[in-house]
C-alpha cells in the first residue's frame, strides 16, 4: 500500500479518542446516579482495567508490527479458530455499535433542530449512516481527517464540564457537598457500575484494528494508544464526578440530557442546547470511526479467508468498498428494527450485547501477550501486564450478568458455521486437481 495513504499518530489517535468518546458518556452520568460513590469506585476500576488493556495493545503492537491487528495478534499465538471467535463477535458488535449511534444521533439533532422532527427518524438516521459510509469510500486517509475533526470538536463539551466544575468548585464549594449520594458502598453495585461504565470505554483497541493503514505501526499504534486512553480516562473521571456531585441524587438519575441539565444548572440559560449540538458532532465523530474500523476488520478477515473473499475488494481509493456497503447494509436492518420499540430500550439492548461481544476480544488479546512472553518474543514486564488484562476481564464477565454473556456467547456460536463453511471451501481449494 502506497505510504501516502497510510494514517499516522494523530490520525490513529483520533480513532481511540473519538470512538471511546461517543454518545455514552453523554447518557452514563444518569445511568450510574442511582449507584452513588459506587459510580466512582467502578470508574475507578473500569479506567484501571482499560488502561491496562491499552497497555496489552501497545505490547502487541510492538511485538508484531507486521499482523494485521488483533486478529494477527490471536491468530499467531492462540490459533485460527480462537482468532475467528473473538473476531467475529466484535465484528458484529461493529455494525451494532453503527446502528446505536445512528438512532442516538438523531434523537439529539431533533432537539437541537426541531424543524428536522419531520423527517421520519429511521429514514434520518439510515441518511446520517451511509453519508459516513459514503465517506469512508473515499479511503482511510479521508475517514481519518474526518475522525481528526470531529474528535477536537467533541472535545469541547468535555472541557466546558471540566470548566463549569471548577468554577463551581472556586465560588460555591459547599454545592459538591450539598447534597451527597446516600447509596452505601457494596461490591455488587461496584462490579454493577464498573461494567456499565465498561460500554462508554469500548475502543482503546481502535489504532490497532487498521494496522495494515498505519505508518510504522510497531512504533505508532503503541504511542497512539496509550495517548488516547490516558487523555480518555482524565476526560472520564472529571467529566462524571462532576455532575454526581452537584446534581441530586434521583434528579441526575431521572435526567435525559444531565450535561444539559448541568450547564442550564449552573452555566447560562441556553448553554444546555448548545452542549447538545457538541453531542451530535460526538456521535457523528464516533459513527465515523466505527464505520472505518467495521470496513478494515471485514476486509482483513476476508484477506485471512474467514469471510468471503468478495469483502477483501477495495475500489480506486484503496478503500474495501464491498465490505463497508455490506455492513453498512447489515447496520441499516438494526436501524430499522430498532424503530419497532421504544429508542431508549432498543439503545439499551444494542450496547449490553456490545459489551459482551467485545470481552472475548480483550480476553484473547490478553493471552496472546502471555504466549509471545512465554515464547520469549516480549519482554520480561509484560507478564503482569497480561495476567491484570486478563483477571479484569474475566471480572467485567461476571459483573455484566447473566443475559448479556449468553447473548454474547450465542453471537460466536452463530457464526460458527460460516467459519466451519469457509474451512471447508479453502481446504478444497488447496487440493490438487485430479488429472
Amino acid at each position: 500500500m502506497n505510504d501516502s495513504k497510510k494514517i499516522g499518530f494523530w490520525t490513529c489517535t483520533a480513532l481511540v479518542v473519538g470512538n471511546v468518546i461517543g454518545i455514552g458518556i453523554f447518557l452514563l452520568p444518569a445511568s450510574l446516579a442511582p449507584y452513588g460513590f459506587n459510580a466512582l469506585i467502578g470508574w475507578t476500576i473500569t479506567l484501571l482495567g482499560c488502561l491496562t488493556l491499552a497497555r496489552v495493545f501497545s505490547h502487541l503492537a510492538h511485538a508484531l508490527p507486521n499482523a494485521e491487528g488483533p486478529y494477527g495478534y490471536i491468530r499467531s499465538t492462540l490459533g485460527e479458530l480462537p482468532a475467528y471467535m473473538a473476531l467475529w463477535a466484535y465484528w458484529v458488535s461493529l455494525w451494532l455499535t453503527n446502528a446505536a449511534l445512528a438512532t442516538g444521533v438523531v434523537g439529539y439533532i431533533t432537539v437541537v433542530f426541531p424543524a428536522l422532527n419531520v423527517i421520519q427518524p429511521a429514514l434520518f438516521a439510515l441518511g446520517l449512516l451511509w453519508s459516513l459510509v459514503i465517506i469512508n469510500l473515499f479511503g482511510v486517509r479521508t475517514g481519518g481527517s474526518v475522525q481528526i475533526v470531529t474528535t477536537a470538536l467533541k472535545l469541547l463539551p468535555m472541557l466546558a464540564i471540566a470548566l463549569l466544575g471548577g468554577w463551581v468548585l472556586l465560588t460555591s464549594p459547599a454545592s459538591y457537598v450539598a447534597h451527597p449520594p446516600a447509596t452505601p458502598v457494596t461490591l455488587h453495585d461496584v462490579m454493577a457500575a464498573s461494567t456499565i461504565a465498561l460500554f462508554a470505554m469500548l475502543g482503546i483497541e481502535s489504532a490497532s484494528v487498521p494496522a495494515a493503514r498505519v505508518e510504522n505501526p510497531g512504533r505508532t499504534i503503541p504511542r497512539a494508544t496509550m495517548t488516547g486512553t490516558v487523555l480518555t480516562a482524565i476526560i472520564y473521571i472529571i467529566v462524571s464526578t462532576v455532575p454526581l456531585l452537584l446534581i441530586q441524587q434521583q434528579e441526575l438519575a431521572n435526567a435525559s440530557a444531565p450535561f444539559s441539565l448541568l450547564m442550564e444548572r449552573f452555566g447560562s440559560a441556553g448553554s444546555g442546547r448548545w452542549l447538545a449540538l457538541f453531542v451530535v458532532v460526538s456521535g457523528l465523530g464516533a459513527l465515523n470511526g466505527w464505520t472505518l474500523l467495521v470496513g478494515e476488520l471485514t476486509r482483513t478477515m476476508a484477506v485471512n479467508g474467514v469471510l468471503p473473499a468478495p469483502f477483501a475488494r477495495t475500489n480506486r481509493r484503496d478503500a474495501p468498498a464491498v465490505a463497508l456497503i455490506v455492513t453498512g447494509a447489515l447496520a441499516s436492518v438494526m436501524v430499522w428494527m430498532s424503530y419497532s420499540k421504544s429508542l431508549v430500550s432498543a439503545f439499551t439492548f444494542i450496547t449490553r450485547v456490545v459489551t459482551a461481544a467485545n470481552l472475548p476480544l480483550y480476553l484473547c488479546c490478553a493471552l496472546a501477550l502471555a504466549v509471545l512472553w512465554r515464547r520469549g518474543a516480549a519482554r520480561h514486564a509484560v507478564l503482569p501486564v497480561a495476567i491484570i488484562g486478563a483477571l479484569y476481564v474475566v471480572f467485567a464477565f461476571v459483573g455484566i450478568g447473566h443475559e448479556p454473556l449468553v447473548l454474547g456467547l450465542g453471537l460466536i456460536a452463530a457464526g460458527l458455521p460460516l467459519y466451519a463453511f469457509m474451512r471447508l471451501r479453502r481446504r478444497k481449494a488447496a487440493q490438487p486437481a485430479k488429472a
